[in-house]
């Protein structure tokens, strides 16, 4: 049901004349500074937290969905990087050294070795005979 006009105005004459209790208006300073810190109390630690993180959710546009996106990825992505691991250590059986020095006979050393390269008597200044 909606009100007529007349009604309204019969409110409101109505209301002119009320005025609010004697010490309201001194009261009212302290009764707000007491509500306030009441609520700072209510939120501080985790649930503060969690109430910070669903408000920024509530009003949330597209660049912080991607935001909070890549964020969430980057710290699964870390964890699991740091994370640390219990991988068995590969032990190699130790083997022993061999020291002995085998000189390499290829065939290419074997015809250098062959060579004669001593300066021959025939031929010009400097120039040898192979």
């Amino acid at each position: 049901m909606k009100p007529s006009v007349e009604q309204i105005q019969n409110l409101l004459a109505l209301k002119r004349h009320e005025a609010p209790e004697e010490g309201y208006m001194e009261d009212f300073l302290v009764e707000f500074h007491r509500r306030r810190r009441q609520e700072a109390v209510r939120t501080t630690g985790l649930a503060a937290n969690w109430q910070r993180l669903v408000d920024w959710f509530s009003n949330v546009g597209t660049s912080r969905k991607i935001y909070a996106g890549g964020l969430a990825y980057a710290t699964v992505l870390a964890a699991l990087l740091l994370a640390p691991r219990d991988s068995p250590e590969l032990v190699q059986p130790t083997v022993p050294v061999r020291n002995e020095v085998v000189p390499a006979k290829d065939k290419a050393v074997q015809q250098l070795e062959e060579l004669d390269l001593s300066p021959a008597s025939k031929g010009q200044t400097g120039e040898q005979e192979f």
